[in-house]
């Protein structure tokens, strides 16, 4: 049989695709799900309520404390790509999950933790408000964003949502990348593995990124640009990632 070949092209009877594409999305739902749940409870608990807490005692500075963990969640999801393959990729096309069903359903959910990311980011700047407007104190954004006020939902969540997809992304094929490559190939790859959290980085310039590109004479480009471009290369990347590992055969586990 060769390395793009799967026993699931034949399906026992009553299993259908979309119930085999559910079991491998579940599998990949309780395996991540503690970590990153448990970042989102770290976040919440380390910024909003310890937050709070400072705040209180020093009668507020007048700067969101939840928008200094900004940065975070970038990063964490750049983890969570790297993580999808090495740690899912052997075991499912060893049950027949086919390479095409592996990447489907890490793009699934990679979208939904995306999505859930930029929601909790969302639903603590809005808690957040109302806490600052009870105490009569002022919500300044430390860090520049699509948005200037939290009020506007909607900027939150997009650029929130494409950051964090775009760095998973990148996690995705750099994970895949050292599964596939090896180490010493897979650190030589990385300036075109990382190049979908980077191009999301220069296209959206948000955060900590932003006030150094201004100072390049270099200017967000228009959302009607930014927006699509940043999916076009998130989708790619994934696409990419199905390439790299759709004649990659499963190695034998050693011992």
């Amino acid at each position: 049989m060769s390395a793009t070949t799967s026993p699931a092209a034949t399906l026992p009877n009553g299993v259908t695709s979309g119930q085999r594409l559910r079991r491998v999305l579940q599998a990949m739902r309780v395996g991540l799900t503690p970590m990153l749940g448990g970042y989102w409870v770290i976040m919440v608990l380390g910024f909003l309520v310890a937050g709070l807490v400072i705040q209180f005692l020093t009668d507020g500075d007048s700067h969101s404390i939840w928008d200094y963990g900004t940065q975070s969640p970038k990063y964490f999801s750049l983890a969570v790509g790297i993580t999808i393959g090495p740690a899912f990729f052997t075991l499912m096309v060893s049950l027949g999950i086919t390479r095409r069903m592996f990447s489907l359903a890490a793009t699934i959910f990679l979208v939904g933790a995306a999505t859930g990311t930029a929601l909790l980011w969302v639903l603590v700047y809005q808690i957040e408000h109302v806490v600052y407007a009870w105490q009569g104190w002022t919500q300044t954004l430390a860090n520049p964003h699509l948005f200037t006020k939290t009020s506007q939902v909607g900027l939150i969540f997009l650029e929130f949502f494409l950051l964090v997809l775009s760095h998973e992304v990148a996690g995705w094929l750099t994970g895949l990348a050292f599964m596939r490559f090896g180490a010493w190939k897979g650190l030589l790859l990385l300036p075109v593995t990382l190049l979908p959290a980077a191009a999301a980085e220069f296209l959206l310039v948000a955060q900590w990124l932003a006030e150094a590109l201004a100072n390049t004479g270099y200017h967000r480009p228009a959302l009607a640009v930014a927006v699509p471009g940043v999916l076009a290369v998130s989708a790619l990347g994934l696409y990419f990632g199905y390439l790299m590992i759709r004649s990659f055969g499963v190695r034998p586990t050693k011992g």
